[in-house]
Formats: structure tokens, C-alpha cells, sequence
């Protein structure tokens, strides 16, 4: 009789495609989603995430990967990183009003991003005389399953948060 020998299963070790980083967007206070003054983001609707509070106007990438969605109105961006994950940055509560007035949208779509590049710079003056939240969330809107506990804390744009 033939005895074959078990095969020993080998990990292979992690590749930078199975590794996901996840930064601030933007310079300010982080907050859970849950305290975000907008029902679909606050209940998580569009799915599992992270806000701050911005104290600047410049908008980074909080993934690398290919910027997907490239909103007209410089609001909102969606990035697909390399390992299929989808990520929404949405500046302001209601922003998509303002029809693009004070954004300033640095990437177009199908443009590769890194993690920490500007993206889009906005004016928090006009917010304001508009009445609207500059608070900007990062949604994971696709293939991101794991949920997020947010301690209240300051961040600087580009500081990784996340690593899964």
C-alpha cells in the first residue's frame, strides 16, 4: 500500500493587497458615526464608518487605491482600493446643494490615489454662510465587513487609524 504524506498547510504570509490602511481625511476631531447629524450616516445606511470634525480644508485620500466615483460638486469621492474594498469620502452634511461652490477637486476619476494625497481642498466659509456641517465621514460602502469603535480624539490628515 502507498501512504502519501499529509500536506502541510503554509500560510503565506500577508501581501500589501491583503492589508488595508485607513487615515484621517482631514485634520480634526475623530467621531463615531453614530454622532454624525445625518440619519443615513448616523445608522450606518450606507454602511460601517468613521467621521471627524474638520479643523483644515484640505481633503486627503484615506486609502490608496483608484478613485472610482469623482462627484461634480467636489463633495464626495469613492475609492476602490487594490483588495476590492469601496470607500466613500463625503465632505459636509447636505453639500451636494452647494453644486460644487467652495470645492476644489484635485483627482479625477480613474486616477490612481495614495494614501495621505490631497484630493480635494474646501472652503469652510462657504459652508458656513450656507449653514452647512463641514463634518466629512469615510464610509466603507463595499467589502468591508469588521465594525468600527471610534474613541473621540484628534487627528491630523493622513494619520492611519485602521489597519486590517
Amino acid at each position: 500500500m502507498f501512504s502519501f504524506k499529509k500536506k502541510e498547510k503554509i500560510e503565506k504570509p500577508k501581501s500589501n493587497h491583503d492589508i488595508l490602511d485607513v487615515a484621517a481625511p482631514v485634520q480634526g476631531e475623530l467621531i463615531d458615526l453614530s454622532n454624525v447629524a445625518d440619519q443615513v450616516f448616523s445608522q450606518k445606511m450606507m454602511g460601517e464608518g468613521f467621521a471627524v470634525v474638520p479643523s483644515s480644508e484640505n481633503i486627503v485620500a484615506p486609502v490608496s487605491g483608484q478613485a472610482v466615483t469623482v462627484f461634480p460638486t467636489g463633495h464626495a469621492i469613492g475609492i476602490r482600493t487594490e483588495n476590492g474594498v469601496d470607500v466613500l469620502v463625503h465632505i459636509g452634511l447636505d453639500t451636494v446643494n452647494l453644486q460644487g461652490k467652495g470645492f476644489d477637486v484635485l483627482i479625477k476619476e480613474g486616477d490612481h490615489v495614495s494614501i495621505g494625497q490631497p484630493i480635494v481642498n474646501f472652503d469652510q466659509r462657504v459652508l458656513e454662510e450656507n449653514g452647512m456641517d463641514a463634518t466629512t465621514m469615510v464610509v466603507f460602502t463595499e467589502g468591508f465587513k469588521r465594525k468600527i469603535k471610534v474613541t473621540p480624539k484628534q487627528v491630523k490628515a493622513g494619520d492611519v487609524l485602521i489597519r486590517a
